[in-house]
């Protein structure tokens, strides 16, 4: 019998593709959009393509890398992946461990695969895969990004077709790079500085001086006998509960809208933006069930603490309403995004007060007044730095 023929493999240009990056495609600041509308359009053109994805460098707190995958017919998927992901077996003998570390290439028939090859490989053959191409990215810094091209066309990839991939890749390389630097500069931003004040400084308010005036809730809190606890704890030990402590005070504040502008050792000075009168009753609202929410969730630990021979975590809340000037201070080459203002000494001295009343929340009275939420008065005290006695409130269940 005569040998089976193969099908003729179908040409296809990456030309138009390539013109659209250039022109349109470089514009599209989503990059699950961008990876979209570019795969649709290889396939539109004839691309034996089924799956593509991009795994991008990430300098991030949580994640490793973050990943984009397309699927023919199916939507875009964005995630990230998780640091210590490089020590589960998902990675460990996979196809994108030995890119990563020969930057080289790498490329498997998946309709011949042997037992041995990588379970992600058996995965993809069992989805219709045939072939598989996986190539790093050339940029000038960083990480390169890892490629994957995946088809269920019987025979494959051509050379052809590898080779257009790689033309492609010269014109995507200038665009997923401002992409990934702009996504680290936002990234680091909001981890260091937050993502409202990370905004304000990519939109350009730099220079030393650069400020206005706001109207906030301004929260302020720290841990009790912390100075104690540096004493008395091995730092290891100390270190995992300042983190715990810091991570249930930003879960309680992210949660009702609040923003952590900076960590000043144990203390956490944050704010909740109010900056139209109307919805001050909501602001404060939200101020109060941050605080509640840290009340609770502090004693939840404590029990679990008791349980361990541990003692309780003891921790104060300052809270005030009041015009601050939100900008940047500091060198002319070093600066230091923050509020000050009266406003901003008002909650840290009502924060230092909650020791003396042993209560965990006490409130000023411009706060009292422009809530609808029940407060309970703690009398007239005095505050350092302030004149006259002012009258403070704390939540009635701490009365």
């Amino acid at each position: 019998m005569p040998d089976a023929v193969s099908p003729p493999v179908i040409d296809w240009p990456v030309e138009p593709t390539i013109q659209w990056l250039a022109r349109e495609g470089r514009l599209i600041a989503d990059p699950a959009k961008l990876v979209e509308e570019m795969a649709n359009r290889l396939v539109a053109a004839g691309a034996p393509l089924a799956r593509f994805t991009i795994g991008l460098q990430a300098i991030h707190p949580q994640w490793r890398t973050m990943g984009i995958q397309w699927t023919r017919g199916g939507k875009v998927e964005q995630a990230g992946r998780p640091h210590g992901i490089e020590q589960l077996p998902a990675y460990i003998g996979s196809p994108i461990q030995k890119l990563a570390e020969t930057r080289r290439p790498v490329r498997h028939r998946l309709d011949k695969l042997s037992p041995d090859d990588h379970l992600v490989l058996h995965e993809l053959a069992a989805n219709g895969g045939t072939d598989y191409y996986a190539t790093p990215m050339r940029v000038a810094n960083g990480r390169p990004p890892a490629l994957t091209f995946m088809t269920d066309r019987p025979e494959g990839f051509s050379d052809a077709d590898i080779t257009k991939f790689h033309r492609l890749m010269d014109y995507m390389a200038p665009i997923i790079e401002s992409r990934i630097n702009h996504r680290l500069s936002t990234t680091l931003l909001d981890t260091y500085l937050g993502r409202i004040v990370g905004e304000q400084i990519m939109g350009g308010l730099i220079k030393r001086g650069d400020g206005h005036e706001i109207n906030a809730v301004l929260w302020f809190s720290d841990l009790r006998d912390f100075t104690g606890l540096n004493e008395r704890m091995p730092p290891a030990d100390l270190l995992e509960l300042l983190n715990n402590y810091l991570q249930l005070v930003g879960n309680a504040l992210t949660s009702h809208g609040g923003e952590i502008l900076k960590f000043i050792g144990d203390g956490v000075m944050a704010y909740f933006p109010a900056e139209d009168a109307l919805f001050l009753p909501s602001v404060t609202a939200n101020a109060l069930g941050a605080a509640r929410q840290l009340v609770e969730e502090i004693a939840v630990a404590n029990e679990a603490r008791a349980a361990g021979g541990r003692d309780a975590v003891r921790f104060g809340v300052g809270l005030h309403v009041g015009p601050v000037t939100f900008g940047n201070v500091g060198t002319e080459d070093r600066l230091d995004f923050t509020v000050i203002g009266p406003a901003v000494n008002r909650a840290a001295r009502l924060e230092s007060l909650t020791k003396e009343l042993k209560v965990p929340v006490l409130a000023s009275a411009e706060f009292r007044d422009a809530t609808i939420q029940p407060m309970v008065s703690m009398g007239r005290h005095t505050l350092r730095g302030v004149p006259e006695p002012v009258e403070v409130f704390t939540l009635p269940e701490a009365a």
